[in-house]
């Protein structure tokens, strides 16, 4: 028996020429894929699609789908925190934040991550698997159709290291910018990297037009070393010598992330030292006060800490935000509805 194909995961050139060696006319592969990208769930949905084809389908492909498991709401703010079930009983998590602009949503690209940063609910129970484009599609289309909105910005910022899932993500990435399908520009779109290195030099050749957003974290190699593992690997001054030339040959500004731990590497010496680092780079740093996590004893940097740190940022040339909190009542950040789901799957899988 042959395998389904993951219907969801096909460009619409792929579709289009699969549809001709199943005897199905151009226009027929143009409205399977506009109701693909609107988010149903069944072909049964498809209701300009004849029973006949809809039976044909349902014998070579199948709809890859998002389940809401859970879902937080904010009392502050209406930020939505969704904990999603995948096929296989994995769960990942999705947040839909409104800004004045529209709504942003952001995505997870693996099930865990294998990344290991201290300070990340996510990394601490290592990566399961891979997400696949159709499920990363997914994330969008179900909150879309949940919430009865249209999606405007995206950004990988989820569970997951995306540059870890390369192909599945850049894939995704040609998926949801189709004006055909979704239809979310690259320039509405954020990619995270906790610095995958010889992955940002795979991008720079194909010049992207997202935003590149490096988690750095810390300026120099014994602190990184400390919270982010990655850095035993491709070291601070190799990381930002791959995002000079990813910013030379994009023209796009890099946004830092870097996440303030009280007095680990929020002070002043730490501003300076990350200043001379940045110097001349085409970049803004997004400053982050550190979520409380399980499992660590991280503290988030009191307000005169994280205004000294702007100021010395500032003061040297480099834009410095910092980034606003929203969900704050929900545990926005994405990774402890994901722990707490898995530890009390294996508390039940104990007792019984």
């Amino acid at each position: 028996m042959e395998m389904l194909c993951d219907i969801k995961s096909m460009t619409k050139a792929e579709l289009t020429e699969d549809f001709k060696r199943l005897g199905f006319p151009k226009f027929r592969a143009d409205q399977v894929y506009g109701w693909l990208h609107k988010g149903v769930e069944t072909f049964d949905e498809m209701t300009n699609i004849s029973k006949d084809m809809r039976s044909v389908l349902l014998q070579n492909y199948y709809i890859c789908n998002v389940t809401i498991e859970k879902k937080l709401v904010s009392a502050y703010d209406g930020t939505v925190k969704y904990l999603y079930r995948l096929h296989d009983g994995e769960y990942i998590e999705s947040v839909l934040m409104k800004y004045h602009h529209g709504y942003t949503v952001c995505i997870s690209t693996q099930a865990g991550c294998r990344m290991g940063c201290k300070f990340c609910a996510t990394g601490m129970g290592g990566l399961a698997r891979n997400l696949t484009p159709s499920e990363m599609l997914s994330q969008i289309t179900t909150a879309q159709r949940d919430n009865g909105i249209r999606i405007s910005n995206i950004v990988l910022m989820g569970m997951g290291e995306p540059l870890d899932n390369f192909d599945n993500v850049m894939r995704f990435l040609e998926l949801v910018s189709d004006t055909d399908g979704v239809g979310i520009g690259m320039r509405h779109i954020s990619v995270s990297t906790c610095g995958v290195v010889d992955k940002i030099y795979q991008l720079i050749p194909m010049k992207p037009q997202f935003t590149l957003s490096v988690s750095l974290h810390a300026p120099n190699d014994r602190l990184r070393g400390e919270i982010m593992p990655i850095n035993n690997k491709w070291n601070v001054e190799t990381l930002l010598e791959a995002c000079r030339k990813y910013a030379d040959a994009t023209h796009r500004r890099i946004s830092f992330e870097y996440s303030l731990i009280k007095d680990k590497n929020d002070t002043a010496e730490c501003a300076k030292e990350l200043a001379g680092r940045l110097k001349g780079m085409l970049c803004h740093v997004n400053l982050i006060p550190v979520n409380t996590v399980k499992g660590n004893s991280y503290e988030r940097s009191s307000q005169a800490q994280i205004e000294r740190f702007i100021k010395i940022l500032e003061s040297s040339g480099i834009t410095a935000t910092v980034r606003r909190t929203l969900g704050a009542d929900i545990n926005a950040s994405c990774g402890q509805l994901r722990r707490k789901k898995k530890e009390e799957s294996d508390g039940n899988i104990q007792q019984n």
